[in-house]
């Protein structure tokens, strides 16, 4: 009798876990995602997040919210992701400021980029713009690092702060095109950009989102990419590494999960995503912010991230600047 109950309290085990694990796997998810954005309203990361959050939802038949939790370079959103509960209701739109730039800038920081988050996808690679004032003799890449080496001193690159992606694809720039400009940080992406509309700065390489707007409306001249090669997505804009050979400096974004957040989850979410990010709606949409709608494997999603991580402390070393 006991070996006789004890298999039926091991089949009965075996039921409840089935009943408790299956409906995750099968019936995920049951009610809205939260989207936790580490960046402010209106950013470009925030534009990107939320046309993914709007079809992701869709696609999986419940609302994705977004919840912008801003502040300290992305630490706050990225610390409040950590800690969530890892049932696949909490969702991290990451990108490479939070993930692999302010690791090597803030001292004691909460979170590890590596450790204590689960992979997911990425959804959108976002290449780097060159602008400049449209008042400025200025048409090429060429014509710039000529221009600024012509005048020792005299001209600004104006980037979003210290350590930030504007800055240091601004300093990877000068680096290899051997010119120099006075940086100029500001308190953020938007103020930077109107700087150089205004002609305070004489030019800047931010993420495309953040100017695709103002080259439209002919504040800014766009002289070329960060993007490996041309694309028909920006025609008649050459790659900088057509004249900077080498020259690659584009941000990605992407979803990440609580550490522990399990398999089924994580696995219908990136299958989910991959099924929007094929159509030409989800492509059109991201492209209209001036990125490149890209996806990944989960694998593919960490080694990125880690080869990046390495990278970004190599720059951030370059660029003189020292732990917080």
């Amino acid at each position: 009798m006991t070996r006789r109950l004890a298999a039926r309290k091991f089949s009965l085990a075996l039921v409840l876990a089935a009943v408790a694990h299956g409906p995750l796997a099968q019936d995920y998810p049951r009610k809205p995602i939260r989207l936790v954005m580490p960046n402010a309203p209106g950013s470009s990361i925030d534009v990107l997040g939320r046309i993914v959050a709007q079809k992701l939802g869709d696609a999986l038949g419940e609302q994705i919210v977004v919840e912008n939790r801003a502040g300290a370079g992305g630490v706050i959103g990225m610390e409040a992701v950590k800690t969530a509960a890892p049932d696949g209701y909490t969702l991290l739109a990451a990108s490479t400021a939070a993930m692999t730039i302010i690791p090597h800038l803030r001292a004691n920081l909460p979170y590890d980029p590596l450790r204590d988050f689960a992979f997911v996808s990425t959804y959108a690679l976002t290449p780097s713009a060159l602008v400049v004032n449209p008042g400025l003799p200025i048409a090429s890449a060429r014509e710039l690092i000529d221009y600024v080496k012509a005048r020792p001193g005299a001209t600004n690159m104006a980037s979003a702060g210290p350590g930030s992606q504007s800055h240091l694809s601004g300093v990877l720039l000068m680096q290899m095109s051997g010119m120099a400009s006075v940086h100029v940080p500001y308190k953020g992406g938007g103020p930077s950009v109107l700087s150089v509309i205004a002609n305070e700065s004489q030019w800047t390489i931010t993420p495309m989102p953040a100017v695709i707007g103002q080259v439209k409306q002919g504040q800014l001249r766009l002289l070329a990419h960060s993007l490996p090669e041309r694309t028909a997505q920006f025609p008649g804009t050459p790659a900088l590494a057509e004249t900077v050979p080498g020259y690659l400096f584009s941000a990605w974004t992407g979803l990440l999960a609580p550490h522990g957040t399990p398999q089924p989850e994580i696995d219908k979410l990136r299958a989910t995503l991959l099924r929007v990010a094929a159509t030409q709606d989800f492509r059109d949409a991201i492209a209209n912010q001036g990125a490149v709608a890209q996806t990944s494997t989960s694998e593919e999603f960490a080694r990125l991230v880690a080869a990046e991580y390495e990278s970004m402390g190599r720059a951030v070393k370059a660029a003189g600047l020292k732990l917080e």
